[in-house]
């Protein structure tokens, strides 16, 4: 639907070839997307996401929404990319 962009207390981690957003200390504002989904179709996405992620509410500039956010274990190991602002970003940094 939109591009949006989080309340300032997010961190973002690369897990993989999935982003990682977690609630925290010195977090910043990361960009993201918000996606309009059937009702119907919520159950088949959420059988579908693999741990460290889970359902929950993301604060946005604009409101919140619901969204994935990760598990603080789940992103220990995990490279911090905060930094660049959001996953396409860093995916574009990587990739140049």
């Amino acid at each position: 639907m939109r591009v949006a962009k989080t309340t300032p207390s997010y961190r973002l981690h690369a897990l993989g070839a999935r982003p990682g957003l977690l609630r925290g200390a010195g977090g910043a504002a990361i960009e993201g997307e918000v996606w309009a989904l059937p009702t119907g179709a919520i159950g088949t996405l959420l059988a579908s996401v693999p741990a460290p992620l889970g359902f929950g509410t993301v604060e946005l500039q604009d409101g919140a929404c619901l969204g994935f956010l990760a598990e603080a274990a789940g992103v220990a190991d995990a490279p911090d990319i905060t930094r660049f602002g959001g996953w396409r970003a860093w995916l574009a940094r990587r990739d140049a």
